[in-house]
C-alpha cells in the first residue's frame, strides 16, 4: 500500500483516522496520559510515523512543555504535519526517513501510532529495538495499530468488521471494500499475542494492553 505518496490521499489524510479507527481522539488522549505518568513536564518525545501531525498536535496542545522529534518516510506527509501543527511546529523537529533517521536521544517517551502494521515482522522487531535504544531507562512507549487474531476465518472476519465500522462512519461502501481488500492483500498484520511478544523481544517490560477497538489494539511498555 502506498497511500502516502498519493497527493489526494495525503490531502484527505486528516479525515481518515477518525472515521476508520474507533475512538481515535480518545486513543490519542489515552496515549498522552500514559506518557505523562512518567514523562517530565519538559519531556522530549519521539514520535515514529509522525506524518500528518495529528498525534503531535494533540500531545502539544495538552502538554505545553513537551518537545517532539517526529519521523516519517513520506515527505508529503511531513509537509502535511507542518501545516497541521502551525505554530506548534516550533516545538517539533521533523525527520524524513525511518527509525534510523531519528536522533539518538535519549528520549523521555515515544509513540508509534497506526504505523507498525505497514512493517514486516523482522523489520518491526528491529524498529522496536531501535526505539528502545533511544529511550531513557523506564521511559514509556505507546504503540497502536491493526492487530487481531489470525486463525482460520478470523482475519476475514475482523477485516469485515473494520469495513463495517468505516461504512457506519460515513465511508462509501465501495471505498471501504477497496480498503479492506488492499489491507488483506498487503499489510503484514500480526495476532495480538505476537505483537506483545515482539515488544518483549525488543527489550521492553511491563507490556500492557490499554486499547482495543475492533481491528486495532494498543499497548504501553517501558524501556
Amino acid at each position: 500500500m502506498k497511500p502516502f505518496s498519493d497527493p489526494q490521499a495525503v490531502t484527505r489524510y486528516a479525515e481518515g483516522p477518525p472515521r476508520l479507527v474507533p475512538g481515535f481522539a480518545d486513543l490519542q488522549r489515552m496515549v498522552m496520559l500514559l506518557l505523562a505518568e512518567r514523562a517530565p513536564d519538559d519531556a522530549q518525545v519521539l514520535v515514529l510515523g509522525a506524518g500528518g501531525g495529528l498525534e503531535i498536535k494533540a500531545f502539544a496542545e495538552a502538554k505545553a512543555g513537551w518537545s517532539f522529534d517526529g519521523v516519517d518516510p513520506s515527505a508529503a506527509m511531513i509537509d502535511l504535519a507542518k501545516t497541521t501543527l502551525g505554530p506548534l511546529a516550533a516545538r517539533t523537529q521533523l525527520h524524513h526517513g525511518f527509525i534510523d533517521s531519528a536522533p539518538d536521544g535519549p528520549f523521555d517517551a515515544a509513540t508509534c501510532i497506526l504505523t507498525l502494521h505497514f512493517v514486516e515482522r523482522e523489520e518491526r522487531l528491529r524498529t522496536l529495538r531501535e526505539v528502545r535504544r533511544r529511550l531513557k531507562p523506564g521511559a514509556p512507549f505507546a504503540v497502536a495499530h491493526f492487530s487481531f487474531p489470525q486463525g482460520s476465518g478470523e482475519r476475514d472476519l475482523w477485516l469485515a468488521r473494520y469495513a463495517a465500522f468505516a461504512i457506519a462512519s460515513g465511508v462509501e461502501p465501495s471505498q471501504a471494500e477497496n480498503a479492506r481488500a488492499a489491507i488483506a492483500a498487503q499489510l503484514p498484520i500480526l495476532a495480538p499475542e505476537d505483537d506483545e511478544q515482539l515488544l518483549r523481544d525488543a527489550g521492553f517490560s511491563g507490556v500492557d494492553l490499554f486499547y482495543a477497538g475492533f481491528a486495532f489494539r494498543g499497548w504501553v511498555a517501558y524501556a
